[in-house]
């Protein structure tokens, strides 16, 4: 196993890194933007104890504003507006920024309730591109805003959201899905399970929600017919695979594999699960969500759990980072190990000499191929925080934008 050095010194690493590639993005959202690296610089200055990363992170995130005051409209969590104005909001809670963001952000509310409805017609709910997204931004001004009427106003924007993720469940008996794309230039559409884009973020969502006396009553019987259906999905035997599908098509077809990942697969659902568990305190489902997760620690064969790179998204800083959060939540030493494991796979795999640090993301489809990446959901920045996360003697909250936290 490698030694603590060893991690601080790949951490260095990306540091100087980012310290020199920290203005490549055109876009300002938290997992694909600038303001995901900008986590990563004030986090490393905490982490350091020293002021200079937090200057660069002060630096985008200055730039992130200019951007919208320019009129830089891309509204997305992952991409646009709603990523970066939660990641000033975050940086606020943390303390590691001093400003006044009622004033800063109350004037994006009108901008981003008008883009909820973009992708209605097809993954309105999708957490990184549409409804979700945006909503778990509010949430984040919901419970952290002093001003009572702006309050008002996000639990207002909160229970629109709700209401929309009623009317278009498809609820029967005691469970609910909702219908989207699954593979759009096949034009197959289904029901998804994951995190990223799928029911499984809606019941992460709901969740969070149901913790307030504001939403319980209308959240709590959505939240679990969401958790019926996907329990309803779980295979009877997995072997050596994965305890869900990814999907399950309108034809009632299920996809033949699932990956160990954030993105999709068991990881994702399972830590959703577990939220949700906890909020109905049900511990039956608790139990079955460690069970999924405790499974999940035996799949190590790289090709059949398909991690090529290191990133958090599908790569195993993703996989040791839920592992090492959820040896957090339970100080089960069987999460520890499986962190470990897929923490020595991801230094292993920093060895691509034109890579950043060593790393490079991989991307699949027509155009198969590896490039550099320095932003939170696949690059250099996101292998960083997991890297803090794992040393850090204090409590991280970065992870937050990935619905674990």
């Amino acid at each position: 196993m490698y030694e603590n050095n060893d991690l601080i010194n790949k951490l260095e690493e990306i540091n100087n890194v980012l310290q020199h590639n920290y203005k490549n993005s055109e876009d300002i959202g938290v997992l694909t933007g600038s303001t995901g690296v900008a986590l990563f610089h004030f986090y490393y200055s905490k982490f350091k104890n020293e002021e200079l990363n937090a200057q660069i992170g002060t630096e985008i995130l200055v730039e992130s504003i200019e951007k919208i005051n320019l009129g830089y409209n891309t509204p997305t969590f992952c991409t646009g507006v709603a990523g970066a104005a939660w990641t000033i909001e975050l940086l606020k809670e943390e303390k590691l920024i001093d400003i006044d963001s009622d004033a800063l952000l109350s004037d994006l509310d009108g901008f981003l309730e008008n883009s909820l409805g973009i992708d209605k017609q097809y993954n309105f709910y999708d957490f990184l591109h549409g409804a979700i997204g945006i909503g778990y931004y509010f949430f984040k001004r919901y419970e952290n805003t002093i001003d009572t009427s702006l309050k008002s106003n996000y639990k207002r924007l909160l229970l629109k959201i709700v209401h929309e993720l009623k009317e278009t469940a498809q609820i029967n008996g005691d469970t609910a899905k909702w219908e989207s794309n699954l593979i759009f230039n096949e034009k197959l559409r289904g029901y998804n399970l994951s995190l990223a884009h799928g029911i499984s973020s809606i019941i992460n969502f709901l969740g969070r929600l149901s913790e307030h006396s504001d939403f319980k009553k209308e959240t709590l019987p959505l939240l679990q017919k969401a958790v019926n259906y996907v329990i309803e999905h779980k295979k009877d035997s997995v072997s050596a695979s994965s305890c869900f599908p990814d999907w399950i098509t309108v034809a009632n077809k299920k996809s033949a594999s699932a990956r160990l990942a954030w993105c999709y697969g068991d990881l994702g659902i399972a830590i959703s699960l577990w939220k949700a568990g906890k909020v109905l305190k049900n511990k039956e489902l608790c139990d079955q969500s460690l069970l999924v997760l405790k499974h999940s620690t035996k799949r190590r064969d790289l090709e059949e759990v398909r991690i090529k790179d290191a990133g958090l998204c599908h790569g195993s800083y993703g996989v040791m980072h839920i592992y090492n959060h959820m040896y957090k939540e339970t100080q089960d030493l069987i999460f520890k190990e499986a962190a470990q494991y897929w923490l020595k796979k991801g230094i292993d795999m920093g060895t691509h000499k034109n890579g950043f640090a060593g790393y490079n993301q991989w991307v699949g489809g027509n155009n198969p191929g590896w490039k550099k990446e320095v932003n939170l959901l696949e690059g250099v920045s996101g292998i960083g925080l997991a890297l803090i996360s794992y040393l850090a003697p204090f409590k991280t909250k970065w992870d937050e934008c990935l619905m674990i936290g």
